[in-house]
């Protein structure tokens, strides 16, 4: 992240680091984090909850150069996804669609407190559940679709 030099601008990204982290804590398992800790610390507690399990990556180039995963790695980092989320889905007739008016109700093929499924360019990684932080939504992944699963998706 690029560093601020507006006092102003720093104090107001401390206010919603507090934000997300009080909001985070209420929708845990009820333990509220100690407001005088950092958004590092938060964020690096949350992780050690977590199962991670680093992922090995096949060699990208076919060259045997002890840098060339590296620098093909960097050839892709830059690309840009679409990321969405898909809160539901249904099928309706034109004759239905052309009688929707202002205030029209559309029923979707989920039920209230499903989660929503994460896209990446249309392909499902993930499910997760919306998070409102000062006006804005956001997500938070509560599963994610291994690679082998994405893979079977696919064909």
């Amino acid at each position: 992240m690029a560093e601020e030099t507006n006092p102003d601008a720093e104090g107001m990204d401390a206010d919603l680091a507090d934000e997300w982290a009080a909001a985070m804590s209420e929708a845990g398992d009820g333990e509220g984090g100690d407001s005088g800790e950092g958004l590092d610390d938060e964020w690096a507690a949350a992780m050690s909850e977590q199962d991670v399990k680093p992922v090995q990556l096949d060699q990208l180039g076919s060259s045997g150069a002890p840098g060339s995963i590296s620098s093909d790695m960097d050839l892709i980092m830059d690309i840009p996804v679409t990321l969405s989320m898909e809160l539901g889905n249904t099928e309706i007739a034109i004759r239905n669609l052309l009688q929707l008016t202002q205030g029209s109700v559309v029923e979707l093929d989920r039920f209230a407190g499903e989660p929503l499924d994460v896209l990446v360019n249309g392909t499902l990684i993930a499910h997760g559940e919306v998070v409102v932080v000062n006006d804005k939504y956001g997500i938070r992944l509560t599963d994610v679709v291994s690679p082998s699963e994405r893979i079977k998706r696919l064909k």
